[in-house]
């Protein structure tokens, strides 16, 4: 219950966090150069002042700024995320249809970077300068220095052109009509690779900290007084440094969560997966200002969920600490 009440007090203080992101956001957009007229006017090969003049009327673009800022606010404020004239269709159904596919990249990216980082990392640190050490060390400074894009594209490369394992793209194969496990198994072999390519950088940066950190943790007073009292130390390792020593390693993950949305942006195009980073990328392009605005606006809430769920979980792994 006392977890569930700070939860609530968390998610007040995220309250002006959004709001904020909503006004930053607006004016951030709104003072890029161009416009959705300028665009479907070059698109339609028909650029007369009257056609411009009607465009900015029908996207409201004629009003002035403050007048688009609070017809803004007030649409947010009842969660209607405005209309995509570029799609025509609403913007809340546009990112609804394309958030499933990117919840689902990015938590297996999430899930595999941070179980596998924390387990190469505890190798890592029990085996302090020997070979599996240096061996996990190297291939962590690696990944860690390869871009995300050009991993993609080796991947697809090797396991999908040269190997024939893997689909190149996609989210499935749509013209096999699969059903049940046989769906599940088709996007699971889609996802391989794309969510490869955006764990690969995260694993990398988790093991390095938490080898790091659980060489930290080893030389603390509380290990040697267990070591005193006769506890064994696989023990020590799992009921006492490994707990401490993953609190950086969460703190470090929750941080990440909105690097790891700009991460799934490059990795949706390369893969082609239907997901909302193609679609901002699509809006950015044809100046779509009412999708891009959505599109900050639920990636913005995202990040504040997994951040609260990174303060829950810090205050298991430790209950001294508390949220004042």
């Amino acid at each position: 219950m006392q977890r569930w009440r700070r939860f609530g007090y968390l998610l007040l203080l995220a309250i002006p966090v959004v709001f904020g992101i909503l006004v930053l956001n607006f004016f951030l957009i709104h003072l890029a150069p161009g416009d959705p007229a300028s665009v479907l006017a070059g698109e339609g090969g028909a650029a007369t002042p009257e056609y411009m003049a009607a465009l900015r009327a029908k996207f409201g673009l004629d009003r002035s700024l403050m007048e688009q800022f609070l017809t803004y606010i007030g649409n947010a404020l009842r969660l209607d995320l405005g209309y995509s004239f570029r799609n025509d269709a609403p913007v809340a159904q546009l990112i609804f249809d394309r958030l499933g596919p990117t919840l689902l990249l990015m938590g297996t990216a999430f899930v595999a970077a941070l179980t596998g980082g924390i387990t190469l990392g505890l190798l890592a640190a029990s085996a302090r300068n020997k070979l599996r050490d240096a061996v996990i060390s190297f291939l962590s400074l690696l990944c860690y220095a390869t871009p995300g894009f050009w991993l993609g594209l080796m991947l697809i490369v090797v396991f999908a052109i040269n190997l024939g394992w893997l689909p190149t793209s996609g989210l499935e194969d749509i013209g096999a009509f699969n059903e049940g496990w046989d769906r599940v198994w088709d996007i699971g072999r889609h996802l391989i690779l794309p969510a490869s390519t955006l764990a690969v950088f995260y694993l990398a940066l988790y093991s390095r900290l938490m080898r790091a950190s659980m060489l930290e943790q080893t030389g603390m007073d509380y290990v040697v007084t267990a070591r005193a009292k006769g506890l064994s130390e696989r023990g020590i390792v799992y009921g006492h440094i490994m707990r401490n020593a993953m609190l950086p390693v969460v703190t470090m993950a929750g941080l990440q969560a909105g690097n790891l949305i700009g991460g799934s942006v490059v990795v949706e195009t390369v893969f082609g997966w239907p997901g909302i980073g193609t679609l901002a990328f699509n809006a950015l392009q044809s100046r779509d200002l009412n999708l891009l605005l959505g599109i900050f606006f639920v990636s913005a809430c995202l990040v504040v969920v997994i951040n609260l769920l990174t303060d829950l979980m810090y205050i298991t792994l430790d209950p001294r600490i508390q949220i004042r």
